[in-house]
């Protein structure tokens, strides 16, 4: 029996329908593919929702913190060629990371007990900041020197972040930060290339990724879709026309407007790419480091990058780990989400995810450009109906 015909479509096709004819959200890409092979891959929707033009397959979208695997990988590339360790210091090569501070219980700075390595920042327990919650003075200290302003190049920021205190001791526990940004700086300093033309030259062009960058030439602008968002109870609103003060710093200039390369070249959320693009880099992950007869990284590496790396005091989630840039599902009753035991993946901040499960094989990518404090449950229901193949596709293999 061919696995098309376990795939329930019309289940997929309903649950994708429903976000989009109740108004919730403009249009939604998805594609699921077990061993190379595309099970189900279908557009939903809009691409520009007022003007009634529909999401094609070729759509490109802003893909925030799916940027961050990529930036991993590159990362690895280079401890696997033998630049550094990963439980080495970073103040070897970023020598304003000696300057850091950690504040006390009482508020006051003081030294730190060790300097940050490359696990923490892989791990984001390297105690950084991201300046995204009002609610801790470290995160008040990122977004007063607006750290994630696209208008100044990492190397600028690097002095200004050893400025600002740690929230807690290197490796005390998970805290979500600009971690990967110090690490996308961290591919231009070792490798000596710009960090775009490193990603290029061993990613992008590799993985036949031609339409993933910093930035949208003009010729493929109209690829590119509004960025929507909800506020209260009106309908779904162009981003770039509601007012900059309902809008977080990540919304605003270069992160959401693409015409142009910023300076800031954000390792952490700064590209767009398409579906088509994004399924060669899982497709890659899915086969342990190799794509079309290239080889991007060993299976060493891939392991070291897929394997749960958060010791208990320091995870925040139960049934959930990290590894290297991904999320790695552990206990899918703890986490209460669905999925397999060693499925990895990650999201971005305008809706869009993926996740790969090695041991069906099985890629699940949804795409999307919707960011709100109204949250929507399409990820969870797409995971839902896609775990339910690999339950059919488990229940008829033959012993």
């Amino acid at each position: 029996m061919g696995h098309e015909t376990r795939f329930d479509q019309a289940a997929m096709d309903t649950a994708m329908q429903e976000y989009i004819h109740s108004g919730r959200l403009a249009g939604v890409q998805v594609l699921l593919a077990q061993r190379g092979q595309v099970i189900h891959e279908r557009c939903y929707g809009y691409r520009r929702l007022y003007l009634r033009s529909p999401l094609n397959g070729d759509s490109l979208y802003r893909i925030f913190s799916m940027t961050k695997p990529i930036t991993s990988l590159a990362i690895l590339m280079l401890w696997e060629e033998g630049h550094f360790d990963l439980q080495e210091s970073v103040e070897c090569f970023l020598p304003a990371f000696k300057r850091l501070s950690v504040f006390n219980p009482n508020g006051e700075p003081q030294p730190l007990d060790r300097p940050i390595t490359f696990h923490d920042l892989l791990t984001h327990t390297s105690g950084l900041g991201y300046g995204l919650d009002p609610s801790t003075p470290v995160e008040r200290l990122y977004a007063q020197e607006n750290i994630l302003r696209t208008d100044e190049p990492i190397s600028h920021k690097i002095e200004r972040i050893a400025a600002i205190p740690l929230h807690h001791q290197p490796g005390a526990r998970f805290t979500y930060s600009v971690a990967t940004d110090v690490l996308g700086y961290l591919v231009e300093v070792i490798s000596k290339q710009p960090f775009d033309r490193f990603l290029k030259d061993r990613i992008f062009d590799p993985l036949e990724m031609v339409d993933t960058a910093f930035d949208v030439p003009e010729h493929k602008r109209r690829r590119l879709g509004p960025l929507y968002t909800r506020l209260k109870h009106l309908p779904l609103l162009d981003i770039e026309i509601t007012p900059p003060q309902l809008r977080p710093t990540f919304l605003r200039d270069a992160w959401v407007n693409k015409d142009q390369k910023p300076r800031f070249l954000s390792g952490g959320g700064g590209l767009v790419s398409s579906m088509n693009d994004y399924s060669h880099f899982a497709q890659m992950l899915a086969n342990r480091g190799e794509f079309k007869g290239k080889r991007l990284i060993t299976e060493h590496t891939f392991q070291t990058m897929t394997s749960p790396q958060l010791h208990e005091h320091q995870n925040p989630v139960p049934g959930m780990n990290l590894g290297y840039g991904l999320s790695v599902m552990t206990d899918p009753q703890k986490a209460q989400l669905p999925g397999t035991a060693g499925s990895f993946g990650g999201s971005g901040a305008a809706g869009t995810t993926f996740w790969i499960d090695p041991d069906h094989e099985l890629i699940g990518i949804l795409m999307m450009q919707y960011v709100s404090t109204i949250p929507v449950a399409i990820a969870a229901d797409f995971t839902r109906i896609a775990a339910s193949y690999v339950l059919m596709e488990t229940h008829h293999e033959p012993a």
